[in-house]
């Protein structure tokens, strides 16, 4: 990688890549892009509606790009309110943003999720290739998007890759329309109320990653030797599992008068009840050496500090 280009670069995961892939291959050399306007002028950036692919092929044709990194798209709980939207930005941004890497011999990356997985699928312990038969919009989209990176690597030869992300809890950006958004929420709420309301059951297991090291993959698999890669794209990738009660008590380390209460909200919950409770990463671990920092404990001490400093700061 040595210019690239990202879509969605406002977004959850893509506001922070564009941090750090600056940092480490410089602020000219990465192009962002989002629907709407920015005033961070650390680097170049463009306004860019990812449904319009001939402007994605001209910003990326000008900018002389060899990398594009997809981030665009809307999340599991936004995806069911308005799910024929989803279908067109999710599916429709991905399709354009695959014909123009095609077109210009670009490397290829977009994040699948955990979400492409189903009730039907093993929830323990899930394994890299298994049964996905989601019931969500988003799941849908995401099944879909792996088997077309998989389809434009084989077809076309695009050299595209992935994983399929768990939850990703940052102190960065806001909670933005996730299932497992509570795992962001409820740092903000210990801080500021010492209490939570947990939209998400107690007992409720998900898969989730601190967004460092999230970031820390992307970078990892998009440098692997494409030789190494059995799978290429949608591998899974985890650091940790938890339910709310154990997210409260390493909460309780720090703030011991932290209190969790619940009111589960039926649509986000069967969305959670769907997932896996914890994933299998040995295929990433195996093909290109993925390896997570942050444990539950770990994650949580650093998510107090950096968001007591940005609370103050506000």
């Amino acid at each position: 990688m040595k210019r690239i280009m990202i879509t969605g670069a406002l977004g959850q995961i893509g506001s922070e890549l564009v941090g750090k892939l600056r940092e480490t291959y410089g602020n000219d050399n990465v192009l962002a892009t989002d629907i709407r306007p920015t005033t961070d002028e650390s680097g170049p950036f463009n306004v860019l509606d990812v449904t319009d692919a001939q402007k994605m092929h001209d910003l990326a044709k000008e900018f002389e790009a060899d990398t594009m990194m997809h981030m665009a798209a809307l999340l599991s709980a936004t995806a069911e309110e308005k799910p024929l939207l989803a279908w067109n930005l999710n599916m429709g941004g991905l399709v354009n943003a695959l014909e123009t890497s095609r077109e210009l011999g670009m490397q290829f990356f977009t994040p699948s999720s955990i979400g492409a997985f189903g009730p039907s699928t093993p929830k323990k312990n899930t394994p890299q290739d298994t049964l996905q038969r989601p019931t969500t919009m988003y799941g849908v989209n995401k099944v879909s998007g792996e088997l077309l990176c998989d389809y434009y690597f084989q077809k076309f030869g695009v050299d595209t890759r992935g994983v399929r992300f768990p939850g990703l809890v940052s102190y960065v950006a806001q909670p933005g329309g996730g299932t497992t958004d509570y795992a962001v929420d409820i740092y903000y709420q210990a801080i500021l109320k010492k209490k939570y309301t947990s939209y998400i059951g107690q007992g409720t297991y998900m898969d989730m990653m601190y967004m460092p090291d999230a970031l820390q993959s992307i970078v990892d698999l998009m440098e692997a030797d494409p030789a190494k890669l059995e799978h290429r794209n949608a591998f899974n990738v985890t650091a940790m599992s938890f339910e709310p009660e154990e997210i409260a008590a390493s909460i309780r380390n720090h703030i011991p008068e932290f209190e969790l209460a619940y009111d589960v909200d039926p649509e986000r919950q069967a969305i959670a009840d769907s997932w896996p409770d914890n994933i299998d990463a040995s295929a990433a671990k195996n093909e290109w050496g993925f390896q997570a920092k942050y444990d539950l404990d770990a994650m949580t001490a650093d998510m107090l500090e950096k968001l007591k400093q940005k609370l103050q700061q506000a």
